[in-house]
């Protein structure tokens, strides 16, 4: 790996973008932005392997505006990612890091979400895509997307996309794309497939490797042993004793997050699965709850949860050890962000020692076990999320923002600030989460009360 500064004054950066940097506080680089940033900006085709939380989009966005000529309104950048929420969160970071510069045009192709809207978006000009592969290959069979102009090509999260068979439709995105363009691929995991599609679509490219872990402290590992017929108990018994506020719980496969909810759910807790065979709507209502505080546990499979990133997640649970011990670097990454410390607690039946062995290798540290006997079950009674969700009827579509929920909930309705969290406006529905305690009574006040000058529908998510 090369040794850089790791002061971003360090780059050939030009001044704006450098004083932009320093308002969003971005002061000194990660370790993948030092290792790739380098090559990147000389225009060289990289691979890079990092984990979400490691500061990559920073990394691939910066590239992609220095090669934008703004004065030109053609589609100039792209960024393939998994999911529909990995997009939005890449939009939003390269429109940050964008700021500086006048005028940059950012356009979010993904599905779920009506063509028209995005066709009329492309119509007015977009510099940089960010989408989804298959929505992608939608527009550029219908002809509604031109790549003449492209220059720098990014594969956000490629083993994540791989993983859900779209290794023909970035190929074919590839080769619609001018062959002389730069190609940036960054990935947490380096399956077989990585090297198939470097082969094909990057020229010479360098490989940047950093250290997969996560700084010691930072992340509390515990064991536990367990018979395969008490491993789901288990589970409660472990949000019982630790009472983490949000908890994601990692299983192999789908049935095993089936049956864990169904436990969860009938001992009281509030938990939820998210499949990879969800509906987009269902999906987002899901990541919506858990994002906000208003569902305790979110039991996911490795696929499902791809791209998921929540800013505050007390634990992680591996319900299941995973046969990758790279995916559960990935897995336990997701806690413990910022300044914040992550507790991951994992369970382990005999026959998984194996798999246990092969994350003590790559985590070059020996496993801190626990009986499960020392588990004790908290004050307080049954654990409960602190906010319930509200639905609005009504959205984007309609005009809504967040301050005019607000507005309503902390004027008219006469709550604290403090009693709202996060607000989440979609296209036709808005989401409020309120303190668990004056959830009922906000819905009828909400109800009968006003929100921008308008009568409202709304409903307790539960």
């Amino acid at each position: 790996m090369t040794s850089a500064s790791a002061d971003f004054a360090s780059l050939a950066l030009p001044p704006h973008v450098l004083a932009n940097l320093t308002q969003l506080g971005y002061l000194s680089m990660t370790p993948i932005q030092a290792a790739s940033l380098p090559p990147a900006l000389l225009g060289k085709d990289i691979i890079a392997q990092a984990k979400t939380g490691s500061g990559k989009t920073a990394a691939f966005a910066l590239a992609l505006l220095a090669n934008l000529n703004v004065r030109h309104f053609a589609v100039q950048a792209m960024v393939l990612c998994p999911t529909r929420e990995l997009a939005d969160q890449v939009t939003t970071e390269i429109r940050r890091l964008a700021r500086a510069e006048e005028n940059i045009k950012v356009v979010t192709l993904c599905g779920g979400v009506a063509l028209r809207g995005q066709i009329a978006s492309l119509e007015h000009g977009a510099h940089i895509v960010v989408g989804t592969p298959g929505r992608i290959m939608d527009h550029l069979d219908r002809g509604n997307l031109d790549l003449a102009a492209l220059n720098t090509l990014v594969l956000d999260e490629a083993d994540r996309m791989l993983d859900m068979g779209f290794f023909d439709d970035i190929a074919k995105v590839a080769r619609q794309c001018p062959p002389t363009r730069q190609t940036l691929l960054f990935s947490a995991t380096y399956p077989e497939g990585i090297a198939k599609l470097s082969q094909q679509f990057m020229q010479n490219p360098q490989q940047i490797t950093v250290q997969a872990q996560h700084e010691e402290g930072k992340i509390r590992q515990r064991w536990y042993e367990v018979k395969h017929n008490e491993r789901l108990h288990a589970v409660s018994m472990l949000l019982d004793h630790f009472r983490p506020p949000s908890t994601l719980a990692f299983c192999n496969t789908k049935q095993q997050c089936r049956d864990l909810v169904a436990v969860l759910q009938a001992q009281g807790f509030s938990a939820m699965a998210l499949f990879g065979e969800l509906e987009q709507r269902e999906r987002d209502q899901v990541l919506v709850q858990f994002a906000n505080r208003s569902c305790s546990v979110l039991v996911a499979t490795d696929v499902a949860a791809r791209g998921l990133d929540i800013a505050q997640l007390e634990a992680v649970i591996n319900v299941d050890v995973t046969p990758d011990p790279e995916v559960h670097i990935h897995r336990i990454g997701r806690t413990g962000r910022g300044d914040a410390e992550g507790l991951v607690l994992n369970l382990a039946s005999m026959d998984e020692m194996g798999y246990v062995g092969k994350i003590e290798q790559l985590q070059g540290r020996e496993s801190e076990w626990h009986p499960l006997s020392e588990l004790t079950p908290g004050t307080g009674g049954p654990l409960q999320p602190p906010m319930a969700t509200l639905q609005i009827v009504g959205g984007r579509k309609e005009k809504i923002r967040a301050g005019d929920v607000l507005g309503a909930l902390t004027g008219d309705c006469g709550y604290t600030r403090e009693q709202v969290g996060k607000i989440n406006v979609n296209e036709f529905s808005t989401y409020v989460a309120v303190a668990r305690g004056i959830a009922a009574e906000a819905v009828r006040k909400l109800g009968n009360g006003k929100v921008k000058g308008r009568s409202v529908k709304v409903r307790l998510l539960d």
